[in-house]
């Protein structure tokens, strides 16, 4: 599992004796094959924050569909105040998207593809809703099955 994090946030609470931090790291985890997984860990030390945001991320894997080592389709995410807008690319293209979402892309083995985020740039809003993206996907062969019909036949027509 490769275990990628995307950001961390140092929060304050004023007590009688000063400031007393705590940080909150949000963590992606990912096999490189289209298994991927999110989470956020929250604790007064840096290094325990990662620890709990990845033993989160691992509790929450999903399967995403590639195609040719990028996204099926053009698909738009959403999630709070943060808008993606992920688009298949060809290869040799890379992972052209912006910090939170190519650390999604990278964990999850897609290798080219487009994206742009829209709205919020908020790192939490933009890895749900580029998760929000991803499972919206759907998988070539399982529509050419539930169509009858050849793969190249869903592509061209």
């Amino acid at each position: 599992m490769k275990e990628k994090v995307v950001a961390i946030n140092r929060v304050a609470k004023v007590v009688k004796g000063g400031r007393r931090f705590s940080f909150s790291a949000i963590v992606v985890v990912g096999d490189g094959n289209g298994t991927v997984g999110y989470g956020l860990g929250k604790a007064n030390e840096v290094t325990d924050a990662i620890a709990k945001g990845i033993d989160d991320a691992k509790k929450n894997l999903v399967k995403v569909p590639l195609y040719k080592h990028t996204v099926p389709h053009v698909m738009e995410g959403k999630y709070s105040g943060g808008f993606v807008l992920v688009q298949p690319a060809a290869a040799g293209t890379g992972v052209i998207a912006g910090g939170a979402m190519r650390a999604v892309f990278e964990s999850a083995g897609i290798k080219d593809v487009l994206a742009k985020s829209k709205g919020s740039s908020n790192p939490h809003n933009v890895v749900k809703a580029t998760f929000d993206a991803l499972l919206k996907m759907r998988d070539p062969l399982q529509i050419a099955q539930a169509r009858g019909i050849t793969l190249a036949q869903v592509f061209n027509g």
